[in-house]
C-alpha cells in the first residue's frame, strides 16, 4: 500500500501550486486564479475570479491529466467541467459548460508567490 500512496502523491505533485489560467471564450477571455494542495492526504482546489472564490469538485489526475468541476454565479451562473494536460509548469485544455461549445483553457504555474513579487 505504501507504494501506492508514494505514486498517488508523485502523480499529483506536478499539479500542487497556484496557477494563472486564461479561458478563451466565445464572449472574450476570461482571467481566473486556481490554487491547488494537499489537505489531510487528497488533492483539493479553489478557483477565484469575476469576485468570487470556488470550491473545486471531483479533481482527478491520470498521469499529465486533470479533471475538476467547479460552479460559478459570475458573470453567469454555470457548471463548468474542465479537462486539462499538465506539462511542467504550464497547461492547457478545454472548459465546458453543459451543452455550449468548449472553451480553451491555458495555464502557468506562479513561480513566486502572492506578495513576493511586488
Amino acid at each position: 500500500m505504501t507504494a501506492d500512496t508514494a505514486t498517488d502523491t508523485d502523480r499529483t505533485a506536478s499539479l500542487e501550486g497556484v496557477w494563472d489560467l486564461t479561458i478563451a471564450t466565445p464572449v472574450g477571455r476570461i482571467r481566473a486564479v486556481v490554487a491547488f494542495r494537499r489537505q489531510d492526504g487528497s488533492l483539493v482546489g479553489v478557483a477565484s475570479g469575476a469576485g468570487e472564490d470556488v470550491p473545486l469538485r471531483d479533481i482527478a489526475v491520470d498521469g499529465p491529466h486533470v479533471t475538476w468541476k467547479q460552479s460559478v454565479t459570475k458573470p453567469l451562473r454555470l457548471n463548468l467541467a474542465f479537462a486539462v494536460d499538465v506539462h511542467g509548469d504550464t497547461l492547457e485544455g478545454a472548459s465546458r459548460a453543459g451543452r455550449l461549445p468548449a472553451s480553451k483553457v491555458t495555464g502557468t504555474r506562479r513561480t513566486t508567490p502572492v506578495g513576493e513579487a511586488e
